[in-house]
């Protein structure tokens, strides 16, 4: 089955959209010599940056003449057709209120299957775009979570996951195109999730969380109903299914068992023969093979950015693409394997899309995202750097350096957080991070101990450690910025989303005195809450999670209280700025509530920002404009010590 999707988990529960960045750049390491020097620029307004689109996506239409793509554009992510011959954009919905995102056209028609959520609650539902222009809900429960999986192989048939019979599992369903009726296929009544199933429907990959960083993989076969396990439990290790081949013979998956980093594997399904195919001294993110299994391609996580390959599967021989500006992030290649989507990133501006012709070699770029009115020579390139904390350990960073910055002046920095616990910051465009640096701000994006991409032992340095050692290596960053002879060493201050948030406000209360100023956007304040409210749909997760922060039902708890900011907030008295969404349902709007009323009674600056119509990340232009913009004038006075001056 080649399926639409991956349920690895690449971020964890409470990451947002701080911690991976899916558009990256090419970094490479520096040193504080290496810098360039300083350079007069022009400074951008927020509403300039949001003028930039994001485009996603980038399903081909049956006969291969079209894209399909979600793009914010309109300031909130709809449906658009890109014309491939004239490169051409076309609106195909027009929703004003809610984010709809394309998945995919509908097999031998021109009908359209998007998804959408309410109001950012992640409650999404599938549609179906008629070609009347009339819209139907294909999985209509007042509570019902779903996701496309993908088509059958005879195209006649589409899978997707619903939790509608329980909230708390995800059951994997097939409807019949023109039908639309849902027939189960398989019933998820223990937390053994869905990860892939073979072409004939005989065989599905099921995964069992046993940690944040390790799981446990099985073949289920549907008519013997015997269940075979992949993984080794004798040597724990995280699994992600990785496709059937055509015949149904082989399973692919990768694996970090028995290694530092993931690894691709090959699996006899008839004699349970195993073939290591790839492995590099980097994660392996992703690989699937084409249509006609005559590509593969394999995304590798490469020191913050993704490192692709592409390979002729028959010839075993690399696939070379022409130059293009930017770095390639990800492809998407055509049933008939003539075309490919190219989804090219830099660190200076939002993705774009390329088509490449694999029988011309011709490349054409179909989207321009960065307004014109920005100079991309005006914004800094991502870089990447490491610097050595406490202990001594290493902790990777990606750094921005303002480009006006010198030693004749100098500038103030942040050390950016981002969520998880276990996420990664990455080199890739955040139109937040430009904004800031080119008002001035230096920004270090740190990699503290726990987040992935490094190896399965520092991706686990932190367990049931939070708010300790990790909190060390985000003020060994702030040491770090302080050797560097352009930063205001007086004006350092912390910022990060979700687990990012936690983190802020983890340093305002427990390290007072290390940074003058903390944004916590959307982030956890008390633990024992949101380890209790985790939404339902993660009940399958909920006690890997608990492995790795701590069990809020058990002794832990006294652990927990004690690491949560809201408890001690008492001790904060550099001045603070919260944002949230009043519909998130990962950390809810209360945690922010409370942490602000707590310390306004300490007499510190607080300023507090709540979208009624936003959830756990903001996906409307408008809002983004609000919240972002507000973050540099708060910055302006309570940091660099001045009013924002356009």
């Amino acid at each position: 089955m080649k399926t639409k999707f991956t349920l690895f988990l690449l971020c964890g529960l409470l990451m947002g959209i701080f911690a991976c960045k899916t558009t990256d750049s090419t970094t490479e390491e520096i040193t504080k010599e290496a810098l360039p020097t300083a350079k007069k620029v022009k400074r951008y307004t927020i509403e300039q940056f949001y003028e930039n689109k994001q485009v996603g996506g980038g399903a081909f239409s049956n006969d291969e003449t079209k894209l399909l793509v979600s793009s914010n554009e309109s300031g909130i992510y709809n449906v658009y057709e890109i014309d491939l011959a004239t490169g051409e954009q076309r609106v195909i919905t027009d929703s004003g209120k809610e984010s709809f995102f394309a998945n995919d056209y509908v097999p031998g028609t021109d009908e359209i299957l998007y998804s959408a959520d309410k109001g950012g609650n992640e409650i999404s539902h599938l549609y179906l775009l008629k070609a009347d222009g009339t819209t139907q809900d294909l999985t209509p429960g007042e509570e019902e979570k779903a996701s496309f999986y993908g088509w059958s192989d005879d195209k006649k048939s589409m899978y997707y996951g619903s939790n509608v019979r329980d909230p708390q599992y995800f059951d994997v369903y097939k409807m019949n195109v023109g039908e639309w009726k849902g027939e189960m296929l398989y019933k998820n009544e223990d937390g053994i999730n869905f990860n892939d199933m073979s072409y004939d429907e005989k065989i599905i990959a099921l995964s069992e969380s046993v940690t944040t960083s390790s799981n446990r993989l099985y073949l289920y076969n549907r008519t013997t109903e015997e269940r075979t396990e992949i993984s080794n439990p004798e040597s724990p290790g995280s699994y992600g299914a990785s496709g059937f081949s055509r015949d149904n013979t082989s399973f692919f998956y990768m694996t970090n068992e028995g290694s530092e980093f993931t690894y691709l594997v090959k699996y006899d399904i008839a004699t349970g023969e195993r073939e290591k195919i790839f492995e590099t001294n980097w994660d392996v993110w992703y690989s699937y093979l084409s249509e006609h299994e005559t590509y593969r391609v394999t995304g590798i996580n490469e020191d913050g950015k993704t490192a692709l390959r592409i390979t002729n599967n028959k010839t075993g021989k690399p696939v070379a693409f022409p130059d293009v500006k930017g770095n390639i992030t990800s492809i998407s290649i055509s049933d008939s394997e003539k075309f490919a989507r190219l989804s090219v990133g830099s660190s200076k501006a939002p993705g774009n899309l390329y088509l490449y012709n694999f029988e011309t070699g011709e490349i054409k770029q179909l989207t321009n995202t960065l307004n014109p009115d920005i100079n991309p020579d005006h914004l800094v390139n991502a870089e990447v750097v490491r610097y050595k904390s406490f202990d001594g350990l290493e902790i990777p960073a990606i750094y921005y350096k303002p480009l006006q910055a010198s030693a004749d002046n100098k500038v103030p920095a942040l050390v950016w957080v981002h969520g998880g616990p276990g996420g990664q910051s990455r080199a890739g465009y955040f139109a937040l991070i430009q904004y800031m640096v080119n008002h001035g701000y230096a920004v270090l994006a740190v990699n503290n101990r726990g987040s992935s991409g490094y190896g399965k032992t520092f991706h686990k340095m932190d367990d049931l450690n939070h708010g300790d050692k990790d909190l060390k290596d985000c003020i060994y960053g702030k040491k770090y910025l302080q050797t560097l002879d352009y930063i205001d060493t007086d004006k350092i201050g912390i910022i990060g989303g979700s687990y990012g948030g936690y983190m802020t406000m983890a340093a305002l209360t427990f390290a007072p005195e290390e940074f003058e100023v903390g944004v916590n956007i959307f982030g956890v304040t008390n633990w024992l809450r949101t380890l209790k409210s985790i939404p339902p749909y993660w009940e399958s997760f909920r006690e890997s999670l608990y492995k790795e922060i701590g069990d809020p039902y058990s002794a832990d708890s006294t652990r927990l209280y004690n690491i949560s900011p809201l408890f001690h907030a008492d001790k904060v008295t550099k001045p603070l700025m919260v944002l949230q969404g009043a519909n998130d349902p990962r950390v809810l709007q209360v945690e922010s509530d409370e942490i602000v009323e707590a310390v306004e009674k300490n007499g510190v600056p607080v300023e507090y920002v709540i979208f009624e119509d936003e959830g756990h990340g903001f996906r409307k232009k408008e809002n983004e404009i609000e919240g972002y913009g507000k973050i540099v004038t708060f910055l302006d006075k309570h940091l660099r010590g001045m009013e924002k001056v356009e």
